[in-house]
């Protein structure tokens, strides 16, 4: 009985597995699998854990113009928000009947509470204008290029990370500008077609704003949404290292 022979890749097909293996495989992979002593020296090389800094830099890369710092600034901003929240979590409670109070005890009984309250505020403002800024620097110079497509992908995902970790936030205090502005949040969010609606109802844990949305949020903004940045952050960092450090200037 006559087999048939498999049928011969197209031109469409040897298109795509060139396309595949050129840039979307080597953007996330850039140093094959370590079975030669050159791709086991790379993967030391390259490795944000193994070889923090990288042996040799461009000279452009010393300059503080390059970059401006931006994406550091917006780590650093990252952190001092993680410590002034761990503080305020010690005296605060996500419920409609102590949310409000405990805001006002914080600002006005609590030793430096109103210090503390008014850092992280400042700066998650502070952070969500620094990583707009970093993107548009990156895309102004051209640094989201290949090999870099990939870390491109992280930072528009850290950018709507920061955007949900302000908007998270913003209900906490539950107060009147706290309880209006998120229901014109999720009122646009329950406008978009098909999905809109269950979006709503996913977000406020109902059909309007009350103790369901509050402890949501909450949850969002002090456990779910810092880990997935965090986790972010650091494949972002990576990502840096194994793509031969900072792009240079056009």
């Amino acid at each position: 009985m006559a087999v048939e022979a498999p049928p011969k890749p197209t031109l469409a097909d040897k298109i795509y597995d060139k396309l595949f293996h050129n840039y979307v495989w080597k953007s996330i992979f850039r140093t094959g699998y370590p079975n030669t002593p050159r791709n086991q020296m790379l993967i030391v090389a390259t490795n944000v854990f193994l070889h923090l800094h990288p042996t040799r830099i461009h000279r452009t890369h010393v300059k503080i113009t390059h970059t401006y710092c931006l994406g550091g600034l917006s780590f650093f901003m990252f952190l001092g928000l993680t410590v002034t929240g761990i503080l305020l979590m010690f005296y605060y409670v996500p419920s409609v009947e102590r949310a409000y109070l405990d805001i006002q005890n914080i600002t006005t009984t609590v030793q430096f509470g109103q210090l503390m309250r008014n850092m992280h505020r400042w700066m998650a403002h502070a952070m969500v204008i620094l990583v707009f800024l970093h993107m548009m620097r990156v895309f102004y110079t051209g640094a989201y290029k290949p090999p870099r497509e990939f870390n491109w992908v992280v930072g528009v995902i850290l950018l709507v990370l920061t955007f949900l970790l302000s908007f998270t936030g913003y209900l906490l205090p539950w107060d009147q500008l706290a309880f209006w502005a998120i229901t014109v949040g999720s009122e646009i969010a329950g406008s978009a077609p098909v999905l809109g609606p269950k979006t709503r109802f996913w977000m406020l844990g109902g059909f309007e704003v009350g103790p369901n949305a509050l402890i949501r949020f909450y949850t969002l903004h002090v456990i779910g949404l810092p880990l997935l940045a965090a986790i972010f952050m650091a494949v972002h960092f990576w990502r840096i290292r194994r793509d031969g450090g900072l792009a240079r200037p056009l």
